[in-house]
């Protein structure tokens, strides 16, 4: 595709999630009024796609100037990324397919600029930013974090003293995760598995690894499909309620050798390993939906292989003797990787947080640590939200407030 046909291709599909987007929307012109960001620059590292498109908008709206690169190499779509990169006051570095150290280089890139503010998805910019750059930190004001897996790694940084910046965990707010985890997350994995191996998942044995927001919503996207459902968990909680809510649970040592198509969705290494791969099905498929591609042991995978072949675009057969094994998207973001990532609609109020987070940052003074999305702006956006949707909600009246906040009442 050449240049002009890119950005042409990027700025359509920025425009076709934009006019889906639409608490965004009245975000975007409200900066665009206040330039509550003027003066600041920006450096994300988030998945370069259509609807980062539309909130990386939405800051240089408000003033801001913005560098951006991928947190994923496979992530990102080069007409969006090209496309970003024609626009005033944005720069884009991001490009699919990276090498580690190309991958690592952009995110150095980024802190070139010297930005004020961060936006993370998976914390590599902070990462680096205290492992390389500890230089820039004295300017940082603070930064936002976007996934489960990044907000793990700021909470490990703060109990050990080595946070040297405040970061809003805006994964944590509910009208992200509640949503984008659970919704966008089961819609957009099973679009992505559904897109790259063309099979029908109706009474298949599907096993999910890990019963948090995302696993709950792509076992509730395979149950819909017809899939017959396990789930494998380390929480005892969450795998009573994966089990009270109908699924089969057990370790994944007995899944292995039931399930036909496996999801691992916990944010954790070594999920599944040599001693699985050697007991699955001929022809298992095996996809990865947490942030990082260490779910799938690849290495153990690739040892145990007489030989590999790439049978379909984002599949890789894995012949190890009396099975083959089927991995999506090189065990990366199989979504992201192999799909366009989760709806625009859901990432509507995710990034509708991660802008109100931004101003929240440019206008107060945050301690270092990792702190929570403010419960007012959880609320504002979950409003506006049943707005665009033409959704009206009761409110308390005088006396229902003071009876619920009351002692006094008794049977």
């Amino acid at each position: 595709m050449i240049e002009k046909e890119l950005i042409e291709s990027g700025s359509m599909k920025i425009e076709w999630a934009r006019n889906h987007m639409p608490v965004l929307a009245i975000i975007r012109e409200k900066f665009e009024k206040e330039k509550p960001l003027k003066g600041l620059k920006v450096g994300m590292a988030l998945h370069v796609e259509a609807k980062t498109a539309v909130l990386v908008e939405t800051l240089a709206a408000g003033g801001a100037k913005v560098c951006i690169t991928g947190c994923n190499p496979l992530s990102t779509q080069d007409d969006v990324a090209r496309a970003l990169d024609t626009r005033e006051n944005i720069s884009c570095f991001a490009k699919y397919g990276l090498s580690t150290s190309e991958y690592y280089e952009a995110i150095g890139r980024v802190l070139n600029c010297g930005p004020d503010i961060t936006i993370d998805d998976g914390a590599d910019l902070i990462f680096k930013l205290h492992k390389e750059r500890t230089d820039l930190l004295p300017n940082i004001l603070g930064g936002c974090e976007e996934t489960t897996t990044g907000v793990h790694r700021l909470r490990a940084m703060e109990k050990e003293g080595a946070l040297k910046m405040p970061v809003i965990a805006v994964n944590d707010a509910m009208t992200k995760y509640l949503f984008d985890n659970r919704y966008g997350t089961g819609q957009s994995t099973w679009d992505g598995i559904n897109r790259t191996t063309n099979l029908l998942v109706a009474g298949k044995n599907v096993v999910v690894a890990g019963y948090g927001w995302c696993g709950r919503g792509v076992t509730m996207r395979a149950a819909g499909l017809g899939a017959s459902v396990i789930v494998t968990e380390i929480d005892p909680i969450r795998a009573l309620e994966a089990r009270m809510d109908g699924y089969r649970v057990m370790k994944m040592a007995e899944a292995a050798k039931l399930g036909d198509i496996f999801v691992t969705t916990t944010g954790n290494r070594d999920i599944l390993t040599a001693e699985h791969f050697q007991v699955m099905k001929d022809g298992a498929i095996l996809a990865n939906s947490g942030h990082f591609n260490v779910e799938i042991d690849m290495e153990s995978l690739a040892s145990l292989a007489k030989s590999v072949r790439t049978v379909r675009q984002n599949i890789k057969e894995y012949d190890i003797g009396n099975r083959r094994i089927n991995v999506l998207a090189e065990g990366r973001l199989v979504n992201l990787a192999a799909g366009d990532g989760h709806p625009a609609e859901v990432m509507d109020m995710s990034f509708a947080n991660q802008a109100l987070c931004v101003r929240y940052i440019a206008e107060n003074k945050l301690l270092n640590g990792v702190h929570k999305v403010p419960y007012v702006l959880d609320t504002y956006v979950a409003k506006m939200k049943l707005e665009s949707m033409d959704i009206s909600i009761d409110e308390l009246t005088s006396a229902q407030e003071f009876y619920i906040s009351s002692w006094e009442y008794g049977t």
